[in-house]
């Protein structure tokens, strides 16, 4: 893996060529083995919580973890093309536009003892800026070669905060072309439907059923690229215990073990189904 600035990751992308990255700030990570028609996302996949930051935060490191995506990169790691943060939603949230991507309160408590700085705020808005400049030239050059492009955009939730019974998984399709990729919307669901997983685990499958899909990630790309589908897919964080922080390493690999064969063909359907 290569440290790389903004303007070098780029360049490669421009480019063609195959690489794994960090940003030179630490702040994501993106690895492109091959220029195939499909990315994965995971933006909330980050724990990183810069240490200027602690003494003002009122929310623990537990309280951060509880609602990151912690294991969301892992899920997609074997995948050709993945982008994910590094940072904790906690600093920017990358699935927020820039002019809310600092919080102020979080999930009903406030965040900061005082208000933050100004080139505090700055300071994370940079790295919220670069990775979107990052985005634009990788969806750029996917739609260039192949002229349309499937980004599955991973995310988790916490399913036991719910009062009723919610779905294992969970399909955000509010604010996509329903119309021209319905066929691949529904087939993504089924797909996920039938996923095996240990522990007696049920793999159920809803779209729009705790979560529509109006996060930034997906809606930065769906605005600027007419030819590009952005699933946000969630899984429950049947994973872990969200209550105990621990992490269940059998369920994430059989996650990503299934993944790794379905989603590509799942991509390789779309893209027969969609080229130009």
């Amino acid at each position: 893996m290569l440290k790389l600035s903004i303007e070098e990751i780029i360049r490669k992308i421009q480019n063609e060529e195959i690489f794994e990255a960090v940003a030179d700030d630490y702040s994501f990570t993106i690895k492109i083995d091959a220029y195939v028609p499909y990315a994965c996302g995971a933006v909330h996949d980050g724990h990183q919580f810069r240490k200027e930051l602690w003494d003002n935060c009122l929310h623990s490191e537990y309280d951060r973890w509880f609602e990151e995506d912690p294991a969301t990169k892992e899920m997609v790691q074997t995948h050709p093309i993945v982008i994910a943060g590094m940072d904790s939603r906690f600093e920017y949230d990358l699935n927020r536009a820039p002019e809310t991507a600092i919080y102020e309160d979080a999930w009903g408590k406030q965040l900061w003892k005082n208000p933050l700085p100004i080139e505090m705020k700055e300071r994370s808005l940079e790295k919220h800026h670069n990775f979107y400049k990052v985005v634009n030239a990788l969806i750029s050059k996917l739609e260039e070669k192949f002229g349309v492009c499937i980004v599955y955009d991973m995310h988790s939730y916490n399913w036991k905060r719910w009062t009723r019974e919610v779905t294992t998984w969970n399909l955000g399709t509010a604010i996509v072309d329903n119309n021209r990729f319905g066929k691949e919307i529904e087939s993504w669901r089924a797909c996920l439907e039938k996923m095996p997983l240990p522990n007696e685990i049920k793999s159920t499958s809803k779209i729009n059923d705790t979560f529509q899909g109006n996060g930034y990630f997906l809606k930065y790309i769906t605005q600027n690229f007419e030819n590009t589908l952005v699933l946000a897919t969630e899984i429950a964080k049947v994973y872990c215990d969200e209550l105990q922080q621990i992490m269940y390493p059998e369920v994430v690999r059989a996650v990503e073990s299934y993944l790794k064969v379905e989603l590509k063909n799942h991509a390789k359907a779309f893209y027969n189904a969609h080229k130009m």
